[in-house]
């Protein structure tokens, strides 16, 4: 068994272990396999182990990627900050987007995206910690951005995405999870991406649909991103 599709395993059985150990139902949380830095090869191999959905960095990186990996059935996600000079990209080449933040690059996005492709899934992402290092909003405003992404036609609300900071204790998860809840039956959210190779397994036990790993799939960050 190659080494990607060992830590692929060991991974979907630490999910599974936590669903278990929350009392979840099997299956209930989705592994994105967050390849921002690797090499294609490396997203090929772990493709043929049957992983489908990657997360992304960088806009440019990622339509490299793209490029390399066109064949492949496989389901993109940006998982890092957006700038408005990059929407028009993002939106005719990405399946989801998990860090909107702000209403205009919600619209922009929305304007942007292709008649012919399926509404661009999107999670507001919340800043839970009030770190001025991420972005994201604030939980107390999540509920009015969410009311002003819902409307639009060619993006599809999904739900919420949020990075505790390091050594984050419980509570903040719990937090999370709550304001998730909050949110779900008013805007028929349905994904919460929360969790990392370090702390998937607290996410999982607050709510967590979606945990974005990467160290425990593909190792250390590469240094060089397009590595073929």
């Amino acid at each position: 068994m190659g080494s990607i599709a060992h830590n692929l395993q060991a991974v979907q059985s630490r999910i599974a272990a936590a669903e278990r150990a929350a009392g979840r139902i099997p299956g209930a949380v989705t592994l994105l396999a967050v390849s921002k830095t690797h090499a294609p090869a490396l997203i090929r191999e772990a493709a043929d182990a049957g992983q489908r959905a990657f997360g992304e960095n960088y806009v440019q990186e990622a339509l490299d990627k793209m490029a390399q990996l066109a064949g492949l059935a496989l389901e993109w996600h940006l998982v890092g900050p957006l700038q408005s000079n990059k929407t028009r990209a993002v939106a005719e080449r990405f399946d989801w987007v998990h860090t909107v933040d702000r209403e205009k690059v919600a619209r922009r996005l929305a304007e942007q995206r292709p008649a012919g492709l399926a509404p661009l899934n999107v999670l507001v992402q919340v800043n839970a910690s009030g770190e001025a290092s991420k972005g994201g909003v604030a939980p107390a405003d999540a509920a009015s951005l969410a009311a002003a992404i819902a409307p639009m036609r060619s993006l599809r609300l999904r739900g919420l995405m949020a990075i505790p900071e390091p050594g984050a204790p419980r509570s903040r998860f719990r937090e999370i999870g709550a304001l998730f809840q909050d949110l779900r039956g008013r805007f028929g959210l349905d994904t919460l991406s929360l969790g990392m190779s370090d702390d998937l397994e607290a996410a999982i036990a607050e709510g967590s649909t979606l945990v974005r790993i990467g160290t425990a799939i593909f190792g250390a960050r590469s240094n060089v991103r397009n590595a073929a």
